[in-house]
């Protein structure tokens, strides 16, 4: 089995992951020129690209299984939703001069965009909890292995990944199974079937997913699949169920990317709504 060893990580994003934020809304704007995407490489992005170089290493077969065990059993307590969300500001870096939006508040401007636009109310509440994986970073998870584009592993990597070429020093990619397009998986065996890289997007499918309808299921699980929903990469594996319910995936990232304004949302005009809303589809409290 293989380890991270905790000395080898430096932390390149700030801990409120702004910087991570403005490089996804860069990258993937839409209707972007051929020049405009050379700006995203690693001398214009160093600490992005230091980011991606230690996911792309990292990623392996064995690294992820490591952390589906570790996590996947939801073993770290009970909270409510607003107890997780509070938990998740702890995340906020007071010394950062960028912002001083908490985590609740980035979350409120998602799922707020989303029912301004008069979408279900699962879909609003898909987009309060998105992000809520992200406190695998307060159990002491690297950045690189909570945020970032995802990507299956066990199979070849996608020339579609952004900074596709750290994977050179990915044992993977030497392994002889692993290296191979289908890998350890059968052709169109489909996305349910498939180990992705370890992050938010999984863990946070793994505790919404006795309580969220399908769609909301796909959206919280492949919202950082951006070689699938925005190159068409990994087809190969996919099945016509997930290339149904992928439209799904791309109408909720327009809302991920694109929603975080200048105002602050008034948490406590809003609470109640929430409260209500987390009533109607969670018990006081879930796992965690």
């Amino acid at each position: 089995m293989s380890t991270i060893l905790s000395s080898t990580y430096v932390a390149p994003l700030s801990s409120d992951m702004e910087e991570w934020d403005e490089f996804l809304k860069g990258r993937y704007r839409e209707g972007k020129s051929e020049e405009e995407f050379r700006q995203y490489d690693a001398e214009a992005n160093p600490g992005v690209a230091e980011f991606y170089r230690l996911n792309h290493e990292n990623q392996t077969v064995d690294y992820v299984l490591q952390k589906e065990r570790q996590y996947f059993g939801l073993a770290k307590g009970e909270k409510s939703i607003w107890e997780a969300a509070e938990f998740l500001n702890t995340l906020v870096d007071d010394s950062d001069p960028d912002t001083d939006l908490t985590q609740i508040e980035h979350l409120l401007q998602t799922s707020e965009a989303i029912r301004a636009d008069g979408l279900p109310r699962w879909f609003v509440l898909t987009g309060f909890v998105h992000d809520l994986g992200k406190v695998l970073c307060l159990w002491g998870e690297p950045q690189w292995g909570v945020v970032g584009d995802t990507f299956p592993v066990g199979c070849a990597f996608s020339k579609d990944i952004v900074f596709h070429e750290y994977f050179a020093k990915n044992p993977d990619l030497h392994h002889p199974v692993y290296s191979t397009e289908n890998g350890i998986y059968e052709p169109h065996c489909g996305l349910e079937k498939i180990h992705m890289s370890f992050g938010h997007d999984g863990y946070i499918y793994e505790v919404m997913k006795n309580y969220l309808p399908e769609e909301a299921l796909y959206m919280l699980r492949y919202h950082s699949f951006y070689p699938a929903h925005k190159h068409g990469a990994y087809r190969h594996l996919m099945n016509d169920h997930d290339v149904d319910m992928f439209r799904w995936v791309n109408e909720f990232n327009k809302y991920d990317l694109y929603s975080k304004g200048h105002s602050k949302p008034n948490v406590k005009e809003l609470k109640p709504y929430y409260d209500d809303l987390f009533a109607e589809f969670f018990p006081a409290k879930i796992r965690w």
